[in-house]
C-alpha cells in the first residue's frame, strides 16, 4: 500500500483486503465497528473519533515489523478530520499494548472492542487463533509456539483484560477459558 496517497474507505477496504491477512482483514473491522454500535452513551463526536479509531487501527499491517501501530495512526492522522487527528492517533496507538490509563473511557472502549475477539464462543476463537497463525506463518513452529504463548499468557495475568466494565461483565470469563485452552494446546 503506498502510504503517501490520500485514502477514501473504499482505498482503506482494499488495504484490509491484502494477501496475508487472514484475522487483521475486513472482517475485524466490521466486527469492531458492529462491537461500536452496540456501545451506549456515547456523543456523536465520540462515535465518530472511535469509528475513525477502529478503520485506521490495523490498516498498516505486516506481521513481520514492530511498528504497525505506530505507522497505522501517522497515517490516520494525515486522513482524519483536523479535529479528529490527534484522539484518533492517541486511541491506534493505545493498540500497541492495550493498555489503557484509569479514566480513559474512549481508549477502555476502543481495546475492549480489539480485544473482544478473545471473548467469543470456542469455535470462533479458534479460528482466530488459527487466522493468526497464518499470519505468522513466516514463523517457524517452535517459535511461534513460545512468542503465542508469551502473549496469551501477558493477557491471562492481566486483572482486567477489558478495560471498560461492560465488556469485561460480558467477555472476561469466555475470554480467560479460551486463553487457558490455547495455552494448553500450545504446550
Amino acid at each position: 500500500m503506498n502510504e503517501a496517497l490520500p485514502m477514501n474507505r473504499e482505498q482503506l477496504v482494499a488495504a484490509y483486503a491484502a494477501a496475508g491477512r487472514h484475522y487483521h482483514n475486513l472482517s475485524h473491522i466490521e466486527d469492531c465497528l458492529a462491537s461500536l454500535a452496540r456501545v451506549e452513551g456515547l456523543s456523536v463526536a465520540e462515535r465518530e473519533t472511535l469509528s475513525e479509531a477502529i478503520w485506521w487501527h490495523d490498516v498498516v499491517y505486516d506481521p513481520t515489523r514492530l511498528d504497525n501501530e505506530e505507522r497505522s495512526a501517522e497515517l490516520a492522522e494525515q486522513h482524519v478530520r483536523t479535529e479528529l487527528r490527534r484522539e484518533v492517533g492517541r486511541l491506534i496507538r493505545l493498540t500497541r499494548t492495550h493498555d489503557v490509563a484509569a479514566g480513559d473511557r474512549l481508549g477502555a472502549i476502543l481495546i475492549s472492542i480489539d480485544l473482544s475477539i478473545l471473548g467469543t464462543d470456542s469455535a470462533r476463537y479458534d479460528a482466530y487463533a488459527a487466522a493468526i497463525r497464518r499470519e505468522f506463518i513466516h514463523v517457524g513452529e517452535e517459535d511461534y509456539r513460545v512468542g503465542r504463548a508469551r502473549v496469551l499468557r501477558h493477557f491471562a495475568a492481566r486483572e482486567v483484560i477489558f478495560p471498560d466494565p461492560d465488556f469485561a461483565a460480558t467477555f472476561d470469563r469466555q475470554a480467560r477459558a479460551n486463553l487457558a485452552r490455547e495455552l494448553a494446546s500450545l504446550s
